[in-house]
């Protein structure tokens, strides 16, 4: 068969949407996930009244299921033929819309049959995770598509991630409130169903938003002939793509620090202001604080990045939340003194969270000057590895830390062990990010002038 291979004529730099509104559908994802995470629990053991031991082991079956497959999506990216509207680009319109159905039966009791509840839910949730994963690699791979520049690449990584930390703050004042009102309408056994379909419709919109302004930007393969299927990698060559890279294992595991920042922060929190300072009321202000700092950080990046270079930004906010979250530990006893510090850490955050696809990008540049073979979906996607590990990371690192000090519940702290409780919020937290930024500046060689020369190589090849 003829080969065709369908030119468009492709924007010569990132247009206004792009640089200011790619982000949109991540905010969607983060309003519709978090449902999830601060409720989906409550849901298994209030509203759907499992036993604690089944809703362990509901969360735990899907948590690892979802885990061990978190490495395979970028793999279905490249090694499947190219759709429609591109290889990744195509994913936006294909799959989101189906996530809204699959993600709202994880939040409803189907069966007076506890076991059969349990196995639709855990199997509403793993399909669920499978779809909206695929759409959310083939999301974050576009940074690499079509930021033609580290330049680039760093513009559109901040905004996604300024995107993604206001989605984080809507959700803080708006989640609950919109379930409670959807109860009115569906119940209140099912009240987190409506509200998982319906932040689940706003992903959606959100995504089809970025098909929209990414077009033009991939180019489009169709046909049979070679070139037609030049972009096709086959699982040999994904695993080369890895090995072939030290640089990107090196920075897989500096990531992981970023994530327990992230995840056991979070936790760790509640623990402090309730139990060390005895004022849970503070949670409030703090998470204010927390939530503008992390979207001022996302927002900076893309101006630190072209000042500085992206490998220079990332080293800079991972040494930036070492040193604030290491005060932390050591100014416990002023709550005022610990907000600060750890709306300075998060600014930090917000920075290493939107430079991370940047930084994953420029590996794909450097893998296929390397390696011949652009296996931009699957290295894009292998940014899942870390997040899910931060997440176990999470649950081992908080329990360990409360059990060095002899938490119980409704038992307030005093003494060391109010210090003790800034373990996890900001000592090992620490720790991990001081191994990240030594990682990055001694392993992680992926200089500006470095990428610059392994595209233009790529560019005379083509």
């Amino acid at each position: 068969m003829k080969e065709t291979t369908q030119q468009t004529e492709k924007p010569k730099g990132l247009s206004n949407s792009l640089k200011y509104f790619f982000g949109v559908g991540d905010a969607g994802f983060n309003l519709m996930s978090n449902i999830e995470t601060f409720y989906f629990m409550t849901f298994l053991t209030d509203l759907a009244a499992f036993s604690p031991a089944i809703a362990g082991l509901i969360n735990s079956v899907f948590s690892i299921v979802d885990a061990c497959l978190s490495w395979i999506y970028g793999g279905i990216l490249n090694g499947t033929k190219a759709k429609k509207w591109g290889r990744y680009r195509s994913w936006l319109i294909l799959v989101p819309w189906i996530v809204p159905f699959l993600y709202a039966f994880q939040f409803i009791r189907v069966s007076s049959n506890e076991m059969l509840s349990a196995v639709i839910i855990i199997a509403a949730a793993i399909a669920s995770h499978v779809v909206w994963n695929i759409g959310y690699v083939a999301n974050a791979t576009l940074v690499s598509v079509v930021g033609k520049t580290p330049e680039d690449r760093a513009t559109l990584a901040s905004s996604r991630g300024t995107w993604n930390n206001i989605g984080s703050l809507l959700f803080s004042y708006l989640g609950l409130p919109l379930a409670t009102l959807l109860a009115g309408f569906v119940g209140e056994t099912n009240k987190f169903a409506a509200a998982a379909f319906c932040l689940g419709i706003l992903m959606v919109l959100g995504y089809y938003a970025h098909f929209k302004m990414t077009d033009g930007y991939e180019e489009i393969e169709t046909g049979n002939g070679p070139k037609a299927g030049a972009a096709k990698v086959s699982i040999p060559d994904m695993f080369k793509s890895l090995f072939a890279n030290p640089q990107l294992m090196i920075l897989m595991v500096a990531d992981l620090a970023k994530w327990c920042v992230k995840f056991v922060t979070a936790a760790a929190a509640i623990y402090y202001f309730r139990d060390a300072m005895h004022n849970p009321g503070l949670m409030t202000p703090y998470l204010l604080a927390i939530g503008l700092a992390a979207i001022v950080g996302a927002f900076a990046t893309r101006y630190l990045a072209k000042s500085l270079s992206n490998r220079t930004t990332a080293i800079i906010s991972f040494v930036g939340m070492a040193v604030s979250l290491a005060l932390i530990y050591v100014a416990y006893t002023s709550y005022v003194a610990v907000i600060a510090l750890m709306t300075l850490a998060q600014f930090f955050y917000g920075v290493a969270y939107s430079i991370s696809p940047a930084l994953y990008a420029d590996t794909v540049v450097y893998t296929t000057h390397k390696t011949g073979k652009n296996a931009a979906g699957w290295i894009m996607g292998l940014q899942n590895l870390p997040l899910k590990v931060g997440v176990f990371m999470r649950g081992t690192i908080v329990a360990a830390c409360l059990a060095a000090v002899g938490w119980q519940k409704g038992i307030a702290l005093e003494g060391a062990a109010r210090q003790g409780m800034t373990v996890a919020l900001g000592l090992v937290p620490a720790v991990l990010c001081a191994i990240g930024a030594v990682l990055l500046v001694f392993g992680y060689k992926l200089t500006r002038e470095k990428i610059a020369e392994c595209q233009a190589a790529i560019d005379a090849n083509k």
